[in-house]
């Protein structure tokens, strides 16, 4: 019998987390709180934030997949709006897709809590995850992943279609600690605008029917 967390992506489609594969090894459960390397990034400035991000490592794709992300957004400190999740999952077609959730802004250090609630959250703003491709207009980081909203299936009206996002993992040695480098695409051009912080936080949907983008 299959348990877990109910989604739903763009096309209506409905999955749930699902366990690991029998005999499988469970990574060791994520912390509760965010760790203190990830709130010292929080608290590091611009110029500290691009050297830690040109100094970091490419994230092993497969090992994203299955699992919510509590994020911290680093030019949001005055906005109050710091605070969100992010999701990977496989889709039908093989890719690996991504989604964001809104998440109560409470104090950073606290836990992370989803809206409307933590067992059915709203997931939105899809993206597909992939290396970057040297030869493609999104290539400013070679040694990134790639999280590309414009491939991600969300209706053409939707604002978050132009957003470029750059991962890369703080330190080789510890996979649950990311830093992503944001862009927004219009027409051929991009802007940096932001980064943000990623911290494995728990289990989510592993698998989803999907739609190939329009």
């Amino acid at each position: 019998m299959t348990t877990g967390i109910a989604s739903t992506a763009p096309n209506g489609a409905t999955t749930r987390s699902e366990a690991p594969p029998s005999g499988g090894v469970l990574p060791v459960r994520p912390p509760a709180l965010p760790t203190p390397a990830a709130l010292a990034l929080a608290r590091a400035s611009r110029r500290e934030l691009e050297q830690t991000f040109q100094r970091g490592t490419t994230p092993e794709i497969d090992a994203l997949v299955g699992w919510e992300y509590r994020g911290i957004n680093c030019i949001s400190r005055l906005t109050g709006l710091q605070k969100f999740v992010k999701g990977m999952f496989r889709a039908e077609d093989g890719r690996v897709m991504g989604y964001n959730c809104r998440a109560v802004q409470n104090v950073l250090d606290g836990r992370w809590r989803l809206k409307p609630s933590d067992d059915a959250p709203k997931r939105f703003g899809f993206y597909e995850v992939s290396p970057v491709d040297p030869t493609s207009r999104d290539n400013h980081y070679l040694h990134a992943l790639l999280l590309d909203y414009g491939k991600g299936g969300n209706p053409p009206w939707d604002a978050t279609r132009g957003l470029r996002d750059y991962l890369v993992q703080v330190d080789a040695s510890n996979p649950d600690l990311l830093l992503g480098k944001a862009y927004y695409a219009v027409g051929p051009a991009r802007a940096a605008f932001n980064f943000f912080i990623l911290e494995r936080l728990r289990r989510g949907p592993t698998e989803l029917p999907w739609r190939k983008a329009p």
